[in-house]
C-alpha cells in the first residue's frame, strides 16, 4: 500500500513536493473510499485519488517521476557503468539545473511500514537511505552519502540489516543503487521492498496500452471477471475467445527496412501471438464472432485496460494512470473509479491514483475532499501540488466541480485572446 511519495528537483518540480493517501479527518464516503491497516500501526489509508490541473501543469510530470524512480529501482543492478540515470533536473534555475533529482516513498508490504528514499543526477547515486518500521519503532537498515572533498561514499548499515553487506556495498557501481543490488545478489530480507516496485507499483501509460495482459488473462480463470468488467462497461461483448497463434512474417509491412525485418525475425523466431476474438449476442441465442481490430477504438482501448484493472484489484496492487478521461466517456470513468471503492470489487485494498481533466466526477458523492489533489505551474514555471483540504471546502455542501471551474481552488488554464493575424 502507498502512504506517501515526495519529489524535488525533477522536471517541473523544483521545491520538494509530497503526494499523500493518509485519511485526513472527517468521516465521510468512509466505508467504502478509505480503509484501515492494522500491522504494528494502525494506518488509515485512501483506496484513490484524482488530480487535476491544466494541460502542461505537470500531472504527467508526477507520474513520471514516480515511474522513473520505479526504473531506477528496478534495473540500475544491471547498467553498465557509466550508463546514464534517467534523471532530468529542473532546468530554468541556475541552482537546480545541475543539482540532484531526490525520491522517496513510504509504504507498506507485508505488513511493515518501509520508508525508502535516494538521491541522484545522471551521472552517481548520491545518497541512498532506507528506513523499516517491523515492530513500529524505526530501524535505520542502511544509509549511503557521497562526500564531494573525498570522492567517497560513507556507508552505514543497522545491525537490523542481515547478510553480505560489506559484499553489496563493494558490488554497488556509482550509478546503481545499493537496494537493486544487494536483491541483485539474493538479499532476502530486502526483497520485498524491490518486489513492492517491480511488482505491486503498476503505472499504465493509457496511449500505450497493450491489449496482451488481458487476453493472458482470458487464458485463465480470471476470464469470467475480465467479461464481467466488459459488460458491466455496456461494450456488449458476450464471450472472448484467445488463441495462440506462431508469428507470420508476412504481417510485416512490405517496405519495412531489411535490418529492422531481421531483428523482429530474430526476436520473434519461435515465439507465438495471441489472436483475441470478441463474440457479440445476435437475437436471443446466437454468438457472433469479430476479430478484436474490427472494434471500435473505445471497445479496444477499454478491453486493452480490463486486464490491468482487473489484476490489480484481484491483487491488492497500486495503479497510476495519466489522463483517465482520454477518449472515454465520463460515466465510464466513474464505473472505473468505482470499483476501486467497492468493497465487493475491491476486497485486498487495491488503490488507484490518476490525472484527469474529467470534473463531472469532481464531487463529494464520489470523492471525499481528502482524495482530491492540484497541480499548478507559478510564474517560474515551477509545479505545486496540493490538496483540496487545503481550502475547508464545506463537507457535504460545497459544489466542487462549479468551484473548481471558477477558480476558487486554482490548477485552471488562463485562456488569453489569440493576438490578429
Amino acid at each position: 500500500m502507498l502512504i506517501e511519495f515526495s519529489v524535488a528537483n525533477f522536471r517541473s518540480f523544483r521545491e520538494k513536493q509530497t503526494f499523500s493517501l493518509v485519511k485526513a479527518k472527517g468521516n465521510e464516503l468512509e466505508e467504502t473510499n478509505t480503509f484501515r491497516i492494522q500491522s504494528p500501526t494502525r494506518f488509515d489509508l485512501l483506496r484513490s485519488a484524482a488530480v487535476y490541473g491544466p494541460n502542461a501543469s505537470g500531472k504527467s510530470n508526477f507520474i513520471r517521476a514516480l515511474r522513473v524512480m520505479r526504473r531506477i529501482v528496478v534495473d540500475s543492478a544491471s547498467w553498465q557503468r557509466g550508463e546514464d540515470i534517467p534523471v532530468v533536473p529542473f532546468r530554468l534555475d541556475a541552482r537546480t539545473a545541475n543539482s540532484r533529482s531526490e525520491f522517496e516513498v513510504v509504504f507498506l508490504a507485508d505488513d511493515i511500514r518501509y520508508q525508502y528514499g535516494f538521491s541522484a543526477d545522471k551521472e552517481r547515486i548520491y545518497e541512498e537511505w532506507l528506513i523499516a518500521y517491523p515492530k513500529g519503532r524505526a530501524q535505520r537498515w542502511f544509509q549511503r552519502a557521497w562526500e564531494d572533498e573525498r570522492q567517497f561514499s560513507a556507508w552505514e548499515t543497522g545491525k537490523q540489516l542481515q547478510g553480505e553487506k560489506q559484499v553489496w556495498q563493494r558490488s554497488t557501481r556509482e550509478n546503481a543503487l545499493f537496494l537493486s543490488t544487494a536483491v541483485q545478489l539474493n538479499s532476502r530480507q530486502l526483497q520485498p521492498v524491490y518486489d513492492w516496485f517491480s511488482e505491486n507499483l503498476r503505472i499504465v501509460n493509457i496511449e500505450g496500452l497493450d491489449p496482451a495482459l488481458t487476453a493472458a488473462l482470458c487464458r485463465t480463470k480470471e476470464k469470467s471477471r475480465i467479461i464481467d468488467f466488459l459488460k458491466a462497461a455496456d461494450l456488449s461483448i458476450n464471450d472472448v475467445e484467445v488463441q495462440r497463434i506462431s508469428f507470420d512474417p508476412q504481417i510485416l509491412p512490405a517496405d519495412i527496412p531489411e535490418s529492422l525485418k531481421e531483428m523482429i525475425l530474430s526476436e520473434m523466431v519461435d515465439k507465438n501471438m495471441l489472436e483475441v476474438s470478441t463474440f457479440h449476442r445476435l437475437g436471443s441465442d446466437e454468438l457472433v464472432q469479430f476479430d478484436l481490430e474490427d472494434e471500435s477504438d473505445g471497445t479496444r482501448k477499454l478491453f486493452s485496460f480490463a486486464g490491468p484493472w482487473v489484476d490489480t484489484l484481484n491483487k491488492g496492487f497500486i495503479l497510476f494512470i495519466d489522463e483517465l478521461h482520454d477518449n472515454l466517456h465520463p460515466k465510464l470513468v466513474r464505473f472505473l473509479v468505482d470499483l476501486f471503492h467497492s468493497r465487493k470489487s475491491n476486497p485486498k485494498n487495491a488503490q488507484l491514483v490518476f490525472t484527469t481533466h474529467e470534473t463531472s466526477i469532481l464531487s463529494q458523492e464520489v470523492f471525499r475532499r481528502d482524495q482530491i489533489w492540484f497541480c499548478e505551474k507559478d510564474e517560474y514555471e515551477t509545479t505545486h501540488l496540493y490538496p483540496l483540504t487545503d481550502f475547508s471546502p464545506r463537507k457535504g455542501r460545497e459544489n466542487l466541480e462549479a468551484a473548481y471551474l471558477s477558480g476558487r481552488y486554482g490548477a485552471l488554464p488562463f485562456v488569453g485572446e489569440m493576438a490578429e493575424m
